[in-house]
């Protein structure tokens, strides 16, 4: 059952990890490999382990211990096979927890016992030559713990844990158990299944960082297989986890493969030279949707090539009869002269054509480079007093912040300002339609771009920009350069913990101009194509949903 639908789990939505506590699962319940009824029962094996523990207390190698009651009918979180047994984890071998020596005692340390601290215990080994005890250190406060113990952080990352190879000393994060007349590879799976680790944290206590003491660990139900079991049992599990290994290697390959697919076909888009060049190469995208666009970074992928493909001219084809960026440019100029004739904008300094040296692409005819500054006036805020409340307190003029720049528009903000403030500090208001750019903030806010939808003042952290052509589809296309300039925007930001622009870079960036008309038939182009890139998504995500939720089933089904 479980190999049959392997390709299922595998291929789900965290397939390999769910598939790894699945055969850990299996495995602690004794669904995994069979039973034999000559194997010698668990029963047995514990009085081998109490003779074998009580031998060690007689001859001063281990403290006596206080044996734990056996697990009460109720207390059994499944049902075992024939010949297994319910015991607390103390009664396999004996435990201990951690100590560290005095610090400022330097005779303590530097011999040849391992000293392990959380931090050198992983997954697949465990770091030995990070500090070491010498015999005074052991001897003074140190615990010891033989080749084959398991060691497990109780403290902080609990559940993390693995066998130690060599004798070892360890700190007061750890506890050990030291497996006696057991496999100590069957005690590593059981401690590392999803039972035993949702147990370890169930009984943990937390106020600051997660402790789970030493008591309560020993006490965790633990299923004792006969101990023929426990090698069979220990056999499969690393032949399963080697094929999860495989299969986790594979879908590596493949996702680094597809990547390089996708990159090479995406490419022959934005290398195209024309129009028609372009929709050769997208009709055979097309015709293997299916294959390239099978993952969710994939539909970003082309999402970020349609906007790259739109500010490049290659989106839609030119046509010579439309009016040249040249001569909006002219109009947007008699516009801007006009509002500052009539006191609504400052006079600005109107600049030279950017350089050829300078531009980034060449651009079809009929296009012009120009900085953000020409096309509007470009300002931004300021953050009044917080110490005069009347600023504040029951304002009504929305106030913008950078961390609300993460979404297309600003239609409500979180705070607001009075008429006060407007009156006695330098806030300005800002029309519906202004492109609000983040100039500094936490994360990855440096360079959002939203649209206001609302009259609004901003914080200082914001770039305002008010263009002067009043139509949407260019406010449309303005927007669209700055979402494709992202990255580029954020690689201006400069120096500091927290780098940011400043309204000097934004007022600077270039911004490739077509005419008016095929601004518009860009801007629709795009919203199509967007809007396929939303729909592929959405199915995507609903096929994966759909796939996790058989993977879920079986899961359940098999355990």
């Amino acid at each position: 059952m479980l190999l049959s639908n392997l390709n299922l789990l595998a291929t789900a939505p965290g397939g390999v990890a769910r598939l790894r506590e699945l055969i850990l699962t299996l495995a602690v319940q004794g669904k995994l490999v069979p039973q034999d009824p000559s194997d010698q029962p668990a029963s047995e094996l514990l009085k081998n382990v109490r003779a074998e523990k009580d031998r060690l207390i007689a001859d001063g190698k281990i403290k006596r211990d206080k044996p734990l009651a056996g697990i009460a009918e109720e207390e059994k979180p499944f049902g075992l096979p024939h010949g297994w047994e319910w015991v607390p984890l103390q009664h396999i071998g004996y435990t201990q927890t951690g100590t560290t020596p005095d610090k400022k005692n330097t005779q303590m340390y530097g011999g040849g016992i391992p000293f392990i601290k959380p931090g050198d215990i992983y997954p697949n080994r465990v770091d030995y030559d990070n500090e070491a005890l010498s015999q005074e250190g052991l001897n003074d406060s140190g615990r010891a713990a033989p080749a084959g113990s398991l060691l497990m952080v109780c403290i902080g990352t609990i559940g993390k844990s693995n066998l130690i190879s060599r004798d070892c000393s360890f700190n007061q994060q750890i506890n050990s158990i030291t497996p006696l007349c057991c496999s100590p590879e069957y005690v590593k799976l059981y401690c590392r299944s999803p039972y035993f680790q949702g147990e370890a944290w169930a009984r943990s206590a937390s106020t600051t960082i997660a402790i789970l003491n030493k008591g309560k660990w020993e006490a965790i139900p633990f299923a004792l297989p006969p101990l023929a079991e426990q090698s069979r049992i220990v056999t499969r599990v690393e032949e399963l986890m080697r094929l999860c290994d495989a299969l986790e290697a594979k879908g590596q390959l493949e996702a680094t493969q597809h990547a390089q697919l996708l990159t090479t076909m995406l490419g022959t888009l934005t290398d195209s030279e024309t129009p028609k060049q372009l929709t050769d190469n997208w009709h055979r995208i097309v015709t293997h949707f299916d294959l390239l666009l099978d993952r969710p970074e994939a539909v970003d992928a082309l999402e970020q090539t349609i906007m790259q493909l739109a500010v490049h001219g290659l989106l839609v084809p030119q046509d010579s009869q439309d009016e040249p960026a040249s001569e909006l440019l002219k109009k947007i100029r008699a516009r801007k002269d006009k509002l500052i004739a009539d006191g609504k904008i400052k006079r600005d300094k109107p600049l030279p054509p950017i350089a050829e040296d300078e531009q980034p692409f060449a651009l079809p005819q009929g296009w012009e480079w120009v900085p953000i500054e020409t096309l509007g006036d470009v300002g931004t805020g300021t953050t009044p007093s917080r110490d005069n409340a009347a600023f504040f307190a029951g304002g009504a003029m929305p106030w913008v912040t950078s961390g609300e720049t993460g979404k297309p528009f600003i239609a409500a903000t979180a705070q607001h300002v009075t008429e006060l403030a407007l009156a006695q500090t330098s806030l300005s208001i800002y029309p519906v339609g202004t492109l609000i750019v983040a100039m500094y903030g936490q994360g990855k806010t440096r360079g959002q771009v939203s649209e206001l939808q609302i009259e609004a003042a901003t914080n200082q952290a914001c770039a305002a920009i008010v263009l002067v052509e009043p139509s949407l589809a260019h406010r449309s296309f303005i927007k669209l350069v700055f979402e494709k300039s992202y990255d580029k925007m954020r690689e201006l930001s400069a120096g500091g913990a927290q780098p940011n622009l400043n309204v000097g870079k934004i007022k600077s960036t270039l911004i490739p101009l077509p005419p008016l008309a095929e601004q518009s038939r860009i801007v629709t182009r795009v919203a199509q194509l967007r809007r396929l890139c939303a729909d592929l998504r959405q199915r995507l995500t609903a096929s994966q949903s759909t796939q996790a939720h058989l993977a879920e089933a079986l899961v359940e089904n098999i355990a």
